[in-house]
């Protein structure tokens, strides 16, 4: 069964927009990356109370906290991560959610992510088991350069660290863009996936497509989640309008459609969506 959520910047940084939106769309759920242009772990608590204010009086909840936690150089000091998780734990036990969103970390200058192997998995063992102890699941995700770009070395930081409070977000349009064959990571992968990323993308573009129209096999992907009885979030980034490292655009006008989209391939290949 599939939970539709968003990340809701892609339509507007302002809140009460991502609202309209999401609400007209039936999306209930958020994937908390940013609110006003802040990123989530810089939000002060008067801007966290005032954001959870906005949701709640709309029936709209935050599926995942969206951190950057492990979007850095490894030779960065690992406390400033550890500092960031500590906040992204406080923020996932105030918005009622398990799950944060984190990456493998960049190699260091022009290093291959293979030379710092045993510093990542030692930083994600140290911070599996601080989210363990908070009754908190960590969710990485494959992006573009970090140790965990390629099916393999994702399979090898899981296997690595060994610890359910360790899981897999699968983003197929990472895996195009790395030059990768999202259907291989997807088999490669799929056990261990318990959260979904929803972003199509063609290799050599500049934005992202909706969902079934690009090379990340998301018609695939679904059926085969779907036979295999896949319980867990299915969150649109569709970056229709662009993307980078700290997110993406795809405005107000064109969400709507992403979300159709989504909706009509899940029903072409029998997924369920909750809710609906």
């Amino acid at each position: 069964m599939f939970t539709l959520a968003a990340f809701a910047d892609e339509i507007d940084p302002d809140p009460r927009r991502q609202v309209e939106v999401l609400t007209a769309c039936g999306v209930r759920f958020i994937e908390l990356r940013s609110v006003n242009g802040v990123n989530v772990l810089d939000l002060t608590d008067a801007q966290v109370a005032d954001f959870q204010h906005d949701i709640a009086k709309h029936g709209i909840g935050v599926s995942t906290i969206g951190s950057p936690i492990g979007k850095a150089a490894i030779d960065e000091p690992f406390e400033t991560q550890l500092q960031k998780l500590d906040r992204a734990i406080e923020l996932a036990k105030r918005f009622g959610t398990q799950n944060i969103r984190i990456f493998s970390f960049y190699p260091a200058g022009d290093a291959e992510p293979t030379a710092w192997r045993s510093e990542v998995i030692a930083r994600l063992t140290e911070m599996a088991a601080r989210a363990a102890d908070a009754d908190i699941r960590l969710l990485h995700e494959n992006e573009h350069r970090i140790f965990g770009d390629s099916a393999a070395r994702c399979v090898e930081l899981l296997d690595s660290v060994n610890h359910l409070a360790l899981r897999a977000a699968f983003d197929p349009a990472n895996f195009v863009v790395c030059g990768h064959d999202p259907w291989d990571a997807w088999t490669r992968l799929r056990d261990r996936v318990v959260h979904l990323h929803v972003k199509d993308w063609v290799a050599g573009e500049g934005h992202g497509r909706v969902a079934g129209q690009g090379h990340g096999r998301l018609r695939d992907i679904l059926a085969d989640a779907a036979a295999r009885g896949y319980d867990g979030f299915a969150t649109l980034e569709p970056h229709l309008l662009g993307g980078g490292p700290t997110g993406g655009h795809t405005g107000p006008d064109l969400f709507p459609h992403a979300v159709q989209a989504l909706r009509d391939l899940l029903q072409s290949v029998g997924g369920r969506e909750r809710g609906a």
